[in-house]
């Protein structure tokens, strides 16, 4: 996240490092936009791979209240996938939702797969945006980014109760 001495460049850059929070967490002692705070020696990184990486593939795939932590992992992957097709390639789907939620259950080669996928797509998404750091904000532009925060930040949240629940 910025600090207040150091605005963002552009609202592509601004939204991008929130997203940055959610997926990547906080930098270490420096203050967070919605997050736990990372300590100084990186410890507390409560961001979405932070938070999957301290997973096993059991716990990942354990269902709690109808849906694992695999499945939403899954899911977010494929919700940032399709915001670069939809934006950068003009794919406007059919997208299969429903089975973006799959594979619900992993092993460990599995586990590693989905959280490489993740991080994949993230990556993509965030090099295709940094395109855009110059042009003006617009729909497609707001909508896509501010999307992905968001679907993001609720993933996160509800993957952080599903480990609650998780014995």
């Amino acid at each position: 996240m910025t600090t207040p001495s150091e605005p963002a460049s552009s609202a592509v850059s601004g939204m991008l490092d929130i997203l940055r929070e959610a997926v990547e967490g906080g930098h270490p002692g420096q203050g967070t936009a919605f997050l736990d705070g990372t300590k100084a020696d990186g410890s507390g990184n409560h961001g979405l791979l932070a938070t999957l990486a301290t997973l096993s593939a059991e716990q990942a795939s354990r269902e709690v209240l109808g849906s694992t932590v695999a499945a939403h992992a899954a899911h977010v992957a494929y919700h940032l996938e399709v915001i670069v097709r939809w934006e950068r390639d003009g794919d406007r789907g059919p997208f299969d939702w429903k089975g973006s939620f799959q594979p619900a259950q992993v092993d460990a080669a599995g586990w590693e797969a989905a959280r490489e996928r993740l991080r994949a797509a993230y990556d993509a998404l965030t090099t295709f945006a940094r395109t855009w750091e110059d042009r003006p904000a617009d729909g497609d532009v707001t909508g896509g980014l501010t999307g992905a925060v968001a679907h993001v930040a609720y993933h996160l949240g509800a993957i952080r109760q599903l480990i609650k629940g998780t014995p």
